[in-house]
Formats: structure tokens, C-alpha cells, sequence
């Protein structure tokens, strides 16, 4: 029976993965992988079988179900010693990891998490925006946008709110975070592809917000709000490609 290691590959970019991680990965015979890790990561396990279990925010390309089954069935093998299961981001946060713990206690296979770098993080990085700030943003909250039915839920739970999956629906998210309470005046960051070469930033504010998505379409995106969005001097307005706000000169 093999051991499966749950790897976090960071947001993107192959060298965000961690020491551990790639160290693992190295080992791995089956590799299952997310959509969104970079596929140059395969340099680091290149005689392992890739198995692409890749899904977008609720828009299934493979059930969950299947990946459970996969991990049971590879897990299971006893002509391989590691079975990798690759997620974007870190395991730990939206990544459907408890499900996949469960179908392996079940099976009676053992397993490790490798912790990694979540698309927050790289955005807060990648923009000089630090999530936390001393005095004024004390806390942070992370949650998806959208549920899992379609409706988005904003929320005022923290000084720094960072959404996820919520580049689609930035209109609906604008109503909801003045619905909570949050002033139309609020700074607001928008990031996607966050650690990648490809990232893109630009900074609204909510009375602006649902305009302002035009230039993350397609590419998944995290919305930071409140504290940890406001930029921390004023040349940090040019770091990350970052957008003049919504209205004003370029």
C-alpha cells in the first residue's frame, strides 16, 4: 500500500512550492494533479504517471467523488510507494481536503500534508500590500464569494476580508459589501493570477467595484478588502502592474 502526500504547490509559479513539497514530489509514482499548478513542475517528477484531476471554482471538469476514488484506487497499489496529490494554492484552504482525508482514513491509507502558499499571500506580496497592519488591520477573514448554489455572500467579519472566486461576480459582491456595512470608500484590491508571471493588479474601492473587473476576466482573481488593501506608501501604487483607480488618469 502506498502513502499519499498531499502537496501544496503555491499559486502558481513552480519555485513557490516548498522545500518539502518538491522533495516529495520528487518521489512521487502517481502524481494527481489541480488546474491551476504550473506544469513545470513535472520537471520535478518526470518519470511519475500525471493524472489530471483538475476543477475551476464549482465548474467541474472531474467529480469529486472520482478524485476520491482515484486516491483510494492508487493509494491502494502495492507496486508503487508514494501517490502525490498536487493542489494549487495550500491543501488547508478551499481545497476540498477533508473529503479526500475522509476517503483515505476510510480505506485505511495513510498520508502526510505538505502546507503551501496560498493565492492571497502571493497577492498580498506581489502588490507590497500586507494583509495585516499594526493598529488598523488586526485581523484577517478568507472566504469564496460564491457558494456553493451561485449566490454570493459578501461579509464585514475583519478588518481584511480577502474573497476568492470572485472575479465573475464583482457587481453582486459590490451591493453585498455595502449591504454589510463596509463604506463605498474602502480600498479594494483585485488579483489574479497571483505569483505567476501573468499576475495582474489594479485597486478600486466597493462604490467602484463592480466596475472594475474588466481586466481580470477569465483568470481567477482574489479581492482584497479594507486594510490590507490600502497601499502602504504612495509608490506602492505602481508596484505589481497595479491600475490607477477606477476613473482616474492613467
Amino acid at each position: 500500500m502506498a502513502t499519499v502526500i498531499f502537496i501544496g504547490a503555491g499559486p502558481g509559479a513552480t519555485d513557490l512550492i516548498t522545500l518539502r513539497g518538491a522533495r516529495w514530489l520528487g518521489k512521487a509514482d502517481v502524481v494527481l494533479f489541480d488546474a491551476l499548478t504550473d506544469p513545470e513542475l513535472r520537471d520535478m517528477a518526470p518519470h511519475a504517471e500525471w493524472i489530471d484531476v483538475g476543477k475551476r471554482g464549482y465548474a467541474h471538469a472531474m467529480a469529486q467523488e472520482r478524485i476520491n476514488a482515484l486516491l483510494v484506487e492508487h493509494g491502494s497499489r502495492s507496486d508503487i510507494a508514494v501517490v502525490a496529490r498536487l493542489k494549487g494554492g495550500d491543501p488547508n484552504l478551499f481545497g476540498r481536503l477533508e473529503e479526500e482525508l475522509i476517503a483515505l482514513d476510510q480505506a485505511g491509507i495513510s498520508c502526510e500534508v505538505v502546507p503551501g502558499v496560498t493565492s492571497a499571500i502571493a497577492a498580498a506580496a506581489g502588490t507590497h500590500r500586507p494583509l495585516t497592519r499594526r493598529g488598523v488591520g488586526r485581523s484577517v477573514s478568507f472566504a469564496t464569494a460564491m457558494t456553493r448554489s451561485g449566490e454570493v455572500q459578501g461579509c464585514r467579519s475583519a478588518d481584511t476580508e480577502v474573497f476568492y472566486m470572485a472575479g465573475q461576480k464583482l457587481a453582486i459582491l459590490a451591493e453585498q459589501l455595502l449591504q454589510v456595512g463596509w463604506p463605498v470608500d474602502t480600498a479594494v484590491l483585485l488579483v489574479s493570477d497571483a505569483g505567476t508571471r501573468q499576475e495582474q493588479a489594479s485597486e478600486t474601492s466597493v462604490g467602484r467595484l463592480a466596475s472594475a473587473g474588466e481586466r481580470h476576466a477569465g483568470r481567477p482573481t482574489v479581492v482584497i478588502v479594507g486594510a490590507g488593501a490600502r497601499p502602504v506608501l504612495a509608490r506602492d501604487a505602481v508596484v505589481g502592474n497595479l491600475l490607477p483607480p477606477s476613473g482616474a488618469a492613467a
